[in-house]
């Protein structure tokens, strides 16, 4: 079943994903608004795809507080990186510049507001993070951030990279840590398991604590449901 489940999801939420995806091209002349418009009509199709094709739907520990954060979260899937568009109110993403750099969905993904992370980590690199890092914030939209860098697998907690204690410490902004077991249902590869996704929103953390204090609350935090 869940193999049957995987790939109705493939033959249906891809092919939707695209044609929407690409309804962002006739939507830029009306703004960045519009374009954001559609990214979030994209979200809530893939929503509504793993919810009624693989059984899948997200559980919110708490309401999400009103106000701006630096959201960190885990990452061990595809999915919250998605449904995060829609949990936390549109907010703008850090994500690897090749992504961001793709064919189509790279172009609509830079309209609707995302911040590219060279992995090389030159000096050019980070000086460009800061810049549209300081953009981003001027929008009063939140910003989601994956602090140990990449997908891990259920069990992994790698360290926080350097970027985030480097965001956390020029932006200001108090720190919305959230951890989740996205890896046990949403695994590598093709065959995904129905559950629920659980998003455990921990206690915010105050700007202005120094790099150590706020990496070590903030690797703790996230990683709150890997015990």
């Amino acid at each position: 079943m869940a193999l049957i489940r995987s790939l109705l999801f493939m033959l249906i939420c891809y092919p939707g994903s695209l044609l929407i995806v690409l309804s962002g091209f006739p939507a830029a002349p009306f703004g960045a608004r519009a374009v954001r418009g559609v990214v979030i009509v994209w979200a809530h199709w893939h929503r509504f795809c793993a919810r009624f094709l693989l059984g899948i739907r997200s559980r919110l520990s708490a309401p999400v507080p009103a106000g701006q954060y630096l959201i960190a979260c885990k990452h061990q899937s595809m999915f919250e990186t998605i449904e995060a568009l829609i949990i936390f109110d549109h907010p703008v993403v850090v994500m690897k510049r090749e992504l961001s750099e793709m064919p189509l969905w790279g172009w609509v993904a830079r309209q609707y507001g995302v911040i590219g992370v060279d992995r090389e980590g030159s000096a050019s690199a980070l000086r460009a993070l800061m810049q549209d890092a300081k953009e981003a914030v001027k929008t009063g939209r939140s910003i989601v951030i994956f602090p140990e860098g990449t997908r891990v697998a259920p069990g992994e907690q790698p360290a926080v990279r350097a970027g985030f204690a480097a965001l956390y410490k020029m932006l200001g902004l108090p720190v919305l840590p959230v951890a989740l077991n996205a890896g046990k249902i949403w695994p590598r590869g093709l065959i995904k398991q129905s559950g629920v996704v659980d998003w455990d929103l921990r206690p915010i953390l105050p700007p202005k604590q120094d790099r150590a204090e706020i990496e070590a609350a903030v690797h703790q935090a996230i990683n709150a449901l890997e015990a």
